[in-house]
């Protein structure tokens, strides 16, 4: 992935099923949000989203996805950024369920697999 200055990486922890659903998209765009899921919230680091597909229990899954993917900078800005107890190693951007169509055309090229991790 070619990084453009204007460009923000970001990174988003997946199951098969999900991604199953994003590969659907041409690698595109994000799937809407299950009704339990109130918000989209990618991580500024890799590291961030492995740990979190480490630690989901998924029904014997086994495995889970770290995507990559870019987003314009600019509009990234308007979203509030949260940071776990962690601190500056383990924060998120949170976007509202709602606004995530408008979130999926800010993407800049494709969505990308970095990682494979196993679930614990």
């Amino acid at each position: 992935m070619r990084h453009e200055p204007s460009a923000l990486l970001l990174y988003w922890p997946v199951d098969q099923q999900e991604l199953d659903l994003i590969a659907a998209s041409g690698w595109l765009e994000f799937p809407p949000r299950l009704p339990e899921q109130p918000s989209f919230c990618p991580m500024l680091q890799e590291a961030y989203a492995a740990q979190l597909a480490r630690s989901w229990d998924n029904a014997g899954a086994g495995v889970a996805y770290v995507l990559r993917f870019a987003v314009d900078a600019e509009y990234a800005a308007c979203f509030p950024v949260r940071s776990s107890i962690g601190g500056l190693e383990q924060q998120s951007f949170c976007v509202p369920a709602e606004e995530l169509p408008d979130f999926n055309q800010q993407l800049l090229g494709q969505i990308e697999i970095v990682a494979m991790v196993e679930v614990a």
